[in-house]
């Protein structure tokens, strides 16, 4: 069913869209009737959505797609801030690369989108933005430390944005998703130094557990329908969870006693 008239079409921008939750909702909103715009480092071919190469790290280059949509559409819509990494070791043995890195492209790339969009979406009169966060960002899982950062802080950011931008009827929402099958666990950093003696059974457990969950997990148009429910909104949510599941245990962790959720969280995954 196409939601929208060919008279006025949505037109989306999303990040990461070469794969995992990234493509699965480009191509589920393209399907929607959405003009949507797929940024990435690499080209993806034989889709319903325009793939544009993207290194969305680079300010300058960001800045510069988001002018080329607008001046060929007239208006950007939606802008969803999906492209992420994850990292699974012990902090002490994670290379202050790959720490820069992951708060590179899960942070400070998306304040980067953030920014960049806030003219556009002025100029036409409001918009929506949708981050995507993650349960892990309220729930501290160890040998993850960095993911659960970068995604606490991009809730954090997202609030607080959103806040700056009410005023211009742009809308920020921070989506939660919990484990979700796709190619994210494959492509996750792992340390080279996970054999250590003092954290080896420890880190070889919980990524064992976490991978198995993640590949048991939703699939990612799961997160799609979540997202596209947000952009129907007229007043949509600053967090939304994806899942009963998982919308229990972020409400649990608000309930329950810090030092009670950390030793169930040490229990699974410590």
């Amino acid at each position: 069913m196409i939601l929208i008239s060919r008279r006025n079409v949505l037109v989306a921008v999303i990040t990461g869209a070469s794969s995992g939750i990234g493509l699965a909702t480009a191509k589920y909103l393209a399907e929607r009737g959405f003009k949507v715009y797929g940024l990435s480092r690499n080209e993806v071919k034989n889709v319903n959505f325009e793939s544009v190469v993207c290194d969305i790290t680079n300010y300058d280059l960001v800045k510069e797609k988001f002018e080329y949509i607008f001046q060929k559409e007239g208006k950007i819509d939606v802008l969803v801030n999906n492209a992420g990494m994850g990292i699974a070791g012990a902090i002490e043995h994670t290379s202050a690369e790959d720490i820069k890195h992951i708060f590179d492209l899960n942070l400070l790339a998306l304040i980067n989108s953030c920014k960049c969009i806030v003219p556009f979406m002025r100029k036409q009169g409001g918009g929506k933005i949708i981050n995507m966060g993650s349960v892990a960002s309220v729930i501290p899982i160890p040998f993850q430390s960095c993911y659960s950062a970068s995604k606490s802080a991009v809730d954090m950011f997202s609030m607080s944005f959103g806040l700056e931008v009410k005023d211009f009827k742009i809308a920020v929402t921070t989506v939660f998703p919990g484990d979700t099958k796709t190619g994210f666990t494959d492509h996750r950093v792992k340390n080279k130094l996970l054999e250590d003696e003092h954290y080896s059974k420890r880190i070889n457990d919980s990524i064992s557990k976490m991978e198995k969950d993640e590949r048991q997990g939703m699939k990612p148009e799961s997160v799609s329908k979540v997202i596209f429910k947000v952009i129907k909104r007229k007043r949509p949510p600053s967090r939304v969870t994806v899942g009963f599941g998982y919308k229990t245990i972020v409400l649990l962790s608000k309930i329950l006693p810090r030092k009670l959720m950390l030793v169930v969280v040490k229990k699974l995954y410590g």
